[in-house]
């Protein structure tokens, strides 16, 4: 758990481990807050393969490499 006790999907655990922050993934992808935010609190979300393609180009060109798998929960 981070923040504010919520839990948090593997990929938010992943982001938070990495020292991302959920507004810098935003801006990069273009993104909505509520997009971001249900990839990092809602487990049974369910991304879109244009959503997971974004994210995985955003961390790629912060210098991460992320499995989709973790996006897709």
């Amino acid at each position: 758990m981070f923040g504010l006790g919520k839990p948090r999907t593997k990929f938010g655990k992943w982001i938070d481990k990495h020292g991302i922050k959920q507004i810098d993934l935003e801006k990069k992808t273009k993104l909505s807050r509520g997009v971001i935010s249900r990839l990092c609190n809602e487990k049974d979300h369910e991304p879109t393969y244009r959503t997971v393609t974004k994210v995985k180009k955003a961390l790629k060109e912060l210098g991460h490499d992320l499995d989709e798998n973790k996006i897709r929960n």
